[in-house]
């Protein structure tokens, strides 16, 4: 039976195919792997299983690292199975020599039809292990008619446990298995032995991957034991899906990281969305990784496939952003040239529906602006002008300026007191005026930012 997933110093690895961009259904493997990894001070490995030479890509492979560092889950660890290829084939020797890897010279063909008779005869379509039982001389026979041979590995044809950390207690009966093919006659290796080289020497104590890998499991624990290495756990957790149902694609282009990220959608927002949706914690906002780390709960995700809506993650991105403290946000202000520090952060975060509305409200306080008046407005905006308080708000810390405290109110009760207008009559012109929007930020945490001369002249109409 397959070790539990344990701890402390736990190794995880993200193991994609570099040949096309991944989407949130990877991004939710991914983010498993690296957020329980980070929960428990262990290592994160990226390996990039690039033996298909053919449709392999290193801009693909640049494209994955540039997703999971956008996501904050840069790993600790890069490797590339490419790399690595005679250490595949050693392990390849140990098990010929084992006796658990051997020829088998069937072509694609007769391998058809095997598999069409046993259907016929109302039996699994399992393979008979003919290979077992060639000769020396039927061997010769066969490659000197130009057959190259491919390598079976012989299961023991036993009852393989583990303690799945999503499913609970798995068993396969490998008698219902075909012996798997691990190197194909042209020499290259299917992806099941260099995935289990790569783990032993790596030192992977978990395995979190999809349900599609589930029938591998019983196969890799063989070849873990066979190889004499220990086995890691493993957890299999259900699979994302389209709203409609259908399943994603690399090929396809379905929600790649690459254009969510392009269409404004907030990383943490997206890691939320793709770890949460589908398990029994609810989806909402996080203010960072550390916290959504600290929700990973393998045992609480669900054996249905989970549905991901793009719609959902609007709305998440913007719960994400009104939650986000100032130190996370400032770093990705400054690159925009974006001023006005903590207050400017404070006042429009929970008013964005994407990152790039803060740079449309830094340009309404900071840069000169016409407002909006309406005639029936001009006489009450030019009295609301002269009763602004002369305190000096250029040039000095925004702190010292007591505007979002009395004397915010002090103005707009004089404006109410000198003008008899209230409610909407009263702010609703003061806004249109000031920032030409008919909604936004707190108009109290925006005049700090814009500044006495600039809102007087947008008062009186003038651009300020």
């Amino acid at each position: 039976m397959s070790a539990p997933l344990r701890n402390p110093a736990p190794v995880l690895r993200f193991a994609p195919s570099p040949t096309g961009l991944i989407h949130v259904g990877n991004a939710r493997t991914a983010l498993l792997n690296a957020l329980i990894a980070r929960r428990a001070g262990g290592t994160f490995i990226l390996r990039f299983d690039d033996t298909d030479a053919a449709r392999s890509r290193a801009e693909y492979a640049d494209a994955i690292a540039a997703d999971l560092a956008w996501l904050g889950i840069a790993p600790d660890v890069t490797v590339r199975q490419s790399d690595r290829l005679a250490d595949y084939a050693a392990a390849a020797e140990r098990l010929k020599a084992m006796g658990r890897l051997y020829p088998a010279y069937e072509t694609e063909e007769e391998l058809d039809l095997k598999r069409g008779l046993q259907r016929a005869r109302g039996l699994p379509p399992v393979y008979d292990r003919a290979a077992l039982a060639l000769s020396p001389e039927d061997r010769a026979r066969l490659e000197a008619e130009g057959r190259r041979p491919h390598w079976r590995f012989r299961l023991d044809h036993r009852v393989v446990a583990w303690d799945d950390g999503v499913r609970g207690p798995q068993q396969v009966d490998t008698t219902t298995l075909s012996d798997p093919v691990l190197v194909r006659a042209d020499g290259s290796f299917l992806y099941t032995l260099p995935s289990v080289v790569d783990d032993l020497a790596l030192g992977v104590t978990q395995v979190i991957r999809g349900e599609d890998h589930v029938t591998n499991t019983a196969v890799q624990i063989e070849i873990f034991e066979a190889l004499g290495g220990p086995v890691p756990g493993f957890a299999h957790h259900n699979l994302l899906t389209l709203p409609s149902g259908e399943g994603l694609s690399k090929r396809l282009g379905h929600l790649s990281l690459s254009a969510l990220r392009e269409a404004g959608q907030e990383a943490l927002a997206v890691a939320a969305l793709s770890v949460l949706v589908g398990t029994s914690h609810a989806v909402e906002a996080v203010e960072s990784l550390d916290a959504l780390a600290a929700m990973v709960d393998l045992a609480a995700i669900s054996r249905a496939p989970a549905r991901f809506d793009p719609a959902d993650l609007d709305a998440l991105t913007a719960r994400t952003l009104h939650l986000m403290p100032f130190a996370a946000a400032a770093a990705r202000l400054e690159a925009e040239g974006i001023g006005g520090g903590t207050q400017f952060w404070h006042a429009m975060r929970t008013n964005l529906a994407r990152f790039d509305d803060a740079r449309v409200w830094w340009e309404i306080v900071s840069t000169p602006q016409a407002g909006v008046i309406a005639d029936a407005d001009r006489a009450f905006l030019v009295e609301a002008a002269t009763l602004l308080p002369p305190a000096p708000w250029d040039g000095g810390p925004w702190q010292a300026i007591p505007w979002e405290g009395s004397l915010w109110k002090a103005w707009t009760g004089a404006v109410k007191a000198a003008t008899g207008r209230s409610g909407r009559g009263l702010f609703h012109p003061l806004r249109l005026a000031l920032t030409g929007r008919e909604t936004g930020p707190e108009l109290a945490a925006l005049l700090p930012l814009m500044g006495r001369a600039r809102a007087e002249a947008r008062l009186k109409g003038d651009v300020g």
